[in-house]
């Protein structure tokens, strides 16, 4: 939800919170959309979902299964039955005798971040750029509400929220290689204190892009020193693994532009060492070894990757480059490439996109 109120800890169970929700969450983790517009169907169809939160909740998660499904217009369609989201429907104090002693709003983020989303992938950026823009101002409105009547907790909540979004915003600005907007965003955020690793390295990453090597590496010694110094922003989503990772895959990332693929190796391997399951540096590791033209382990680096954390592993990008080197290795990758689609279809989520298989 937005505001919650009184905080969640009251409920015992997901269950407590709305209809049977740790199906919902369960179905979603291991990527049963279909699964989920299913159970979503059958609720709305026996009238299940008695109070207004419920079906809130429901719609999300079918806005959402019908998103990953890549049913985008479906899913547009399924949004638009709701009212303006600032309505008085949508506000707990709206319903005393169901909420007593709560108030806000009952619409979860999830939700506001998907209708930011839609636009795009129905191919009108401007809008969902205009979107986006307008929940980073909604976002930002909250966190100073929540800062002046001192609510830490929610301060936090909000703040990685915007976080969340500001990255998403400059995900789409890089995919147009609208650098100088990029720019602008990352230290617009830095100029107000907003020291967020993640943040930062993007910026190096950027610099990169822009050809300013000095500035990049610049970006990820401040990182290092962050590491170093111990600070991690509160509203980041990185745990100390994830952080010295970082660090150590930004400090690869510059021997890959300097083509030392055999440093970057090292690197990845520090990464792979203390998280087996970091899928960046196993896929980046692979790279650099075709690179050095060792195909053969490179191959083996990404099945073995498949076969021992396959919930992680398995997403399009790193599909697509093994298949790419099965390619170059072998004369007869397509019955090669087919056993692998073969293996794919029992194991991959609903969303996975098969054609990156290339049969």
């Amino acid at each position: 939800m937005d505001e919650p109120s009184p905080p969640t800890n009251q409920f015992g169970s997901l269950n407590d919170v709305a209809h049977e929700l740790a199906s919902l969450e369960d179905l979603a983790s291991r990527g049963s959309w279909r699964s989920i517009l299913d159970k979503v169907s059958r609720a709305r169809s026996l009238n299940l979902l008695s109070n207004p939160h419920d079906h809130l909740i429901y719609l999300t998660y079918n806005v959402l299964a019908l998103s990953k499904l890549r049913r985008f217009a479906d899913a547009s369609t399924d949004l638009d039955t709701l009212d303006d989201f600032n309505s008085h429907y949508y506000k707990y104090e709206t319903y005393p005798q169901l909420y007593p002693n709560r108030s806000g709003s009952m619409l979860p983020f999830s939700l506001r971040f998907i209708h930011a989303q839609l636009p795009i992938k129905l191919g009108n950026r401007q809008e969902g750029l205009d979107r986006f823009y307008s929940l980073l101002n909604f976002i930002r409105q909250k966190i100073k509400e929540k800062e002046s009547n001192n609510l830490h907790d929610s301060v936090k909540i909000w703040k990685r929220r915007e976080n969340f979004v500001l990255n998403c915003l400059i995900g789409h600005h890089l995919g147009d290689k609208e650098f100088i907007l990029c720019l602008d965003l990352i230290k617009d955020m830095i100029n107000r204190d907003y020291l967020d690793p993640l943040l930062v390295s993007k910026l190096g990453y950027i610099q990169m892009q822009i050809g300013d090597i000095e500035g990049a590496k610049g970006s990820f010694n401040h990182v290092e020193t962050m590491l170093n110094e111990g600070k991690n922003d509160g509203y980041s989503f990185l745990s100390e693994v994830q952080f010295k990772n970082l660090v150590n895959r930004n400090k690869a990332l510059v021997y890959v532009v300097g083509k030392d693929y055999v440093s970057a190796v090292r690197e990845y391997e520090e990464c792979i060492e203390r998280d087996h399951t970091d899928v960046v540096a196993i896929n980046n590791k692979a790279l650099c070894l075709m690179y050095l033209r060792d195909l053969s382990d490179s191959i083996k680096v990404l099945e073995n990757a498949l076969e021992r954390v396959p919930t992680r592993a398995l997403n399009e990008t790193l599909v697509v480059n093994l298949c790419s080197m099965y390619e170059l290795a072998y004369v007869n990758h397509s019955e090669i490439k087919r056993t692998l689609n073969n293996w794919i279809v029992h194991v991959a989520p609903d969303d996975f996109d098969a054609s990156c298989i290339r049969v």
